[in-house]
Formats: C-alpha cells, sequence, structure tokens
C-alpha cells in the first residue's frame, strides 16, 4: 500500500505559511492539518493568528479549537490524532497539507516519536520550581554539564525540554542525546513535501511588527481579558505562551500597554529567529521566498509531488 503523501509548510512566524496552505489546499482541493502547539486551544484566537471562521468553512482545517485552555496537549497527542486525519484523507484521495511553526511536531509526525523513561512527576516539580527561582539560564548551564550535546540542541529559554532532559539523566543517570540517537528519528509514514518559506531579516521583523500592531487593534486585549474573566489563572500555561503572558502581565497592572507591544515584538523576533535555527537544520526542507511570485513555482512543484512519481525538486535557499 503507498504512503499517504502530505505537503508541510514551515517557517518563522508572519513568513505567510498560513496563507501559502490556503492557496494550495484551494487549488488542490486539499484539506489543512495545523501544526501548531497554541492553536488547538479554544478562545487563544488572536493572539495565535487563527484563520478565520469564513475562511475554514471554505477550507476544512483540522487540530483547530479542539480543547479548552487549561487541558493538556503536548507532540504524542498530536502526532496520534494528525496520523488519523492524513490516513483517513489518503483512503478518501484527498490531499493534506500540514502547517505551523511548532518545528517539534512536524519532526514527530514525520520522523517518529522519541520514547524515553517515563515522567517523574516529583522530579519535574522540582526542577520547574527551580527554573521559576532561578531562572531557566541556570538549569541550561547545569545540562550543559550534565548533557551538553542535548544542551547544544536547546535554547536556554526552552525550560520544557530542558527540564525533560534534565528529567531524563537524574531518573536512570544516562543522556537524552543517547537515547535520541538511538532512535534516530528514522521512521517514514509518509512521503514528505516540505516547503520553507524564508525572508530578509528586516523584512521578517516588519511583518512581526505590523502584525502585532494588528492584533492588538483586533481586540487582543479583550481576548485575554476575556479568559481571565472566565476564571482560567494567570500563570496557566497557556497563557504563558507568547504574547499572552505580556498581556496578562498589563492586565494585572505590573507594565504599561505600550511596554508590553514592545515586549511581545521583541520576544517574537526572538521566536522566529529559534524556529530559522530549527529548521534550517533540516535539510529536506525546499526554502522559497515569501512572496507571491514564489506561488506559481511552489505550486508547480506541489503538483508534481501529488500527481507524478519522481520526486519534486526545490530551491534551497540558504
Amino acid at each position: 500500500m503507498k504512503k499517504p503523501k502530505i505537503v508541510a509548510i514551515v517557517g518563522p512566524t508572519a513568513s505567510g505559511k498560513s496563507f501559502l496552505a490556503m492557496q494550495l489546499a484551494r487549488r488542490f482541493k486539499g484539506e489543512i492539518i495545523s501544526a501548531d502547539s497554541v492553536q488547538v486551544y479554544r478562545g487563544l484566537t488572536i493572539g495565535t493568528a487563527k484563520p478565520s471562521l469564513d475562511q475554514r468553512r471554505h477550507i476544512p482545517h483540522h487540530l483547530i479549537d479542539i480543547l479548552a485552555p487549561d487541558q493538556n496537549y503536548n507532540a504524542a497527542s498530536f502526532r496520534q490524532q494528525a496520523d488519523a486525519i492524513i490516513r483517513e484523507l489518503h483512503k478518501r484521495q484527498i490531499p493534506v497539507v500540514v502547517v505551523g511553526g511548532t518545528g517539534l511536531y512536524l519532526k514527530v509526525l514525520t520522523r517518529g516519536l522519541f520514547h524515553g523513561p517515563p515522567s517523574d512527576p516529583k522530579l519535574r516539580l522540582t526542577l520547574h520550581k527551580r527554573a521559576a527561582a532561578e531562572g531557566s539560564n541556570g538549569l541550561h548551564q547545569e545540562l550543559q554539564r550534565l548533557d551538553s550535546e542535548a544542551a547544544s540542541k536547546i535554547h536556554p529559554r526552552d525550560t520544557l525540554r530542558i527540564v525533560r532532559a534534565m528529567e531524563v539523566f537524574y531518573q536512570i543517570n544516562r543522556p537524552i542525546s543517547e537515547f535520541q540517537r538511538e532512535h534516530g528519528f528514522q521512521e517514514k509514514p509518509y512521503e514528505v513535501f516540505k516547503v520553507g518559506l524564508t525572508c530578509a531579516k528586516e523584512e521578517l521583523y516588519r511583518r512581526i511588527e505590523g502584525r502585532t500592531d494588528e492584533m492588538i487593534r483586533m481586540g487582543w486585549v479583550e481576548e485575554v481579558r476575556a479568559l481571565l474573566n472566565q476564571g482560567y489563572p494567570p500563570g496557566l500555561k497557556t497563557l504563558q505562551s507568547l504574547g499572552y503572558k505580556h498581556i496578562v502581565s498589563y492586565l494585572k497592572g505590573k507594565m504599561a500597554l505600550p511596554e508590553a507591544i514592545c515586549l511581545i515584538k521583541r520576544d517574537t523576533r526572538r521566536y522566529a529567529k529559534r524556529q530559522l535555527t530549527w529548521f534550517k537544520a533540516d535539510p529536506e526542507i525546499n526554502w522559497y521566498p515569501a512572496n507571491q511570485e514564489s506561488l506559481p513555482l511552489i505550486e508547480k512543484k506541489v503538483e508534481e509531488f501529488y500527481y507524478q512519481a519522481q520526486a519534486a525538486e526545490g530551491s534551497i535557499i540558504p
């Protein structure tokens, strides 16, 4: 039996991934799977740049608005649900477009999930308390001593992944990087054509700042206020996601709105940089400029991938 084919669209935030996904889904009569770790939550709409309800009525989207903000979700959940959707659409001969900026989700979907030792809730809580008290940089420095290979691949502010790597080491006195090498992420359940969108740093930053201002005009502050009024605590994981935590701080009187907006823009720029670092480590991604002129070429390559036997080729942009 032939493997399902999927087109995956990746790139930094504000590069135009969702627009391209909808263009391709419309062109090939396909459906879209969101690979975004926050778009799964209901009520977090403006700050996650979800496609509008009208757009979703015209083009089916999956894994958006499926959970309440206080429910747990992770890469394993995403892989299980996305795989079921892909296989169902494959049976119906409907093209699949996966789009999102959560690199880990795409990795586990296309390469398999690494299964390490089970979680130790007490140890994990202790490590998270240390991160809150000492800062994630302190834990990252400790991880460098315990497992330098893992530390080199984890950003010093990525508390969740730092804690997981340290949890594995302290449980069994063995680096998580060894488990990952043994696993190799070599599962290949689908045929995948990966499209990456890239643009000049100055242009990307301009887009990020413009989009942030537009989100504020659209009512992002009111969206966060509504979530707090529904009883969701300010420290909830989802309300500590990019941008939301700054608006929570503003609403709690910890900073002025202009300062919160400035910090959102700064941290979004930093996040975009981390996304690019992650995705550029994947040699399978075919990079194209994030502009209208690229669309005909991308459509041509996707058509070859969907409907022809030979592998599609892309223009690799460093």
